[in-house]
């Protein structure tokens, strides 16, 4: 060892190495599962990937009958998670998902509460059309999201680890739905946009999936082996440039103090919790990708998902037909 060296640092970098290496393998064989089961939704799989990776939460929105409740499935098989689906309704009421206590009496008549856990004690739970039930509903199932624990009649419960929620919005169907308020929205790390599959792609699921048998997934990663991986995209080095990229881009979608053709058609922008995603988010996509450092690329790659739920038009900038998709296009190739 070099007179001066840093034992302990070495011994990190190695470890990084180690595990990278072996991460790097399982990820890909996950990927690779997945993408046998969800045809033409390539991008969609790698960005809800990238969340879980990432150990956050995804809002997938796109309309019916484009596999967001089978991604979510093959993704709990694959990742060895245990996953449950709830469909989310008007009438839900924040005991159905976060469960409640009951009295129990035993046989010598003597009465206790006991808990009933609900759904959300599970590793990855499919919130189904999450604009359809009530605000108390919402802000209880998000509020476990942040806190990954649950309080009831005073007593806290722990959720499980890892502990992943990928809710689904109907972009059309705006009658009976209570939209998400934009506090809540920032608590999802990537907003995935669901859309319609190619020509090949299509005629690819068509094929395969209307025969005898239908492919099905299977588990090729352990709970521990993703407890692993979202710990080492913790401990993958960022350079200064990737960092210097992803605060220029997050700073200058900001109402005040961001980029001047930008910031006069903005309501409000993105806070610091946006910068964390997004710093979390091109470690997850370097890993997925095959590599153990981020770069430039991967920071425009996040941008849309990471940003687009966390910033709003002014009425001026929608009437000139301004879009947030847009606006973030042009704050990303300046990078």
């Amino acid at each position: 060892m070099a007179q001066g060296a840093n034992p302990a640092a070495t011994s990190l970098d190695d470890g990084i190495v180690a595990t990278a290496e072996s991460c790097l393998a399982a990820v890909g064989r996950a990927r690779e599962s997945i993408h046998s089961v969800i045809f033409g939704q390539e991008a969609v799989v790698d960005l809800a990937l990238v969340t879980i990776l990432s150990g956050g939460h995804g809002l997938l929105v796109g309309l019916p009958g484009l596999a967001k409740t089978k991604l979510v499935e093959t993704l709990g098989t694959v990742l060895g998670l245990d996953a449950r689906r709830v469909q989310f309704t008007p009438d839900l009421m924040p005991s159905d998902i976060l469960g409640t206590e009951i009295l129990d009496e035993d046989a010598e008549r003597h009465r206790s509460f006991r808990f009933v856990k609900g759904p959300i004690f599970t590793q990855l739970l499919m919130a189904d059309e999450i604009n359809r039930a009530s605000p108390r509903t919402q802000s209880a199932l998000l509020q476990a999201m942040q806190e990954h624990h649950v309080s009831v009649a005073g007593e806290r419960h722990d959720l499980p680890r890892p502990f992943h929620v990928l809710a689904t919005q109907n972009p059309i169907e705006q009658e009976g739905t209570y939209p998400l308020p934009e506090a809540q929205l920032d608590r999802f790390l990537l907003e995935i946009d669901v859309g319609y599959p190619d020509r090949a792609a299509e005629r690819r699921i068509l094929i395969e999936t209307t025969g005898v048998e239908d492919q099905t997934a299977k588990p090729v990663m352990t709970t521990d082996e993703l407890l692993t991986a979202q710990r080492l995209v913790r401990r993958l080095p960022v350079g200064d440039a990737v960092v210097d990229a992803i605060l220029d881009l997050v700073r200058s979608a900001r109402p005040e103090g961001g980029d001047a053709s930008i910031a006069k058609k903005l309501l409000w922008g993105p806070g610091p919790r946006a910068s964390q995603a997004l710093t979390l988010a091109v470690r997850a996509r370097a890993l997925i990708e095959g590599r153990v450092a981020p770069s430039v690329a991967d920071v425009k790659a996040l941008a849309e998902p990471v940003l687009k739920h966390r910033m709003a038009l002014n009425f001026a900038a929608r009437a000139d037909g301004e879009t947030i998709p847009g606006l973030i296009a042009q704050l990303a190739n300046k990078l």
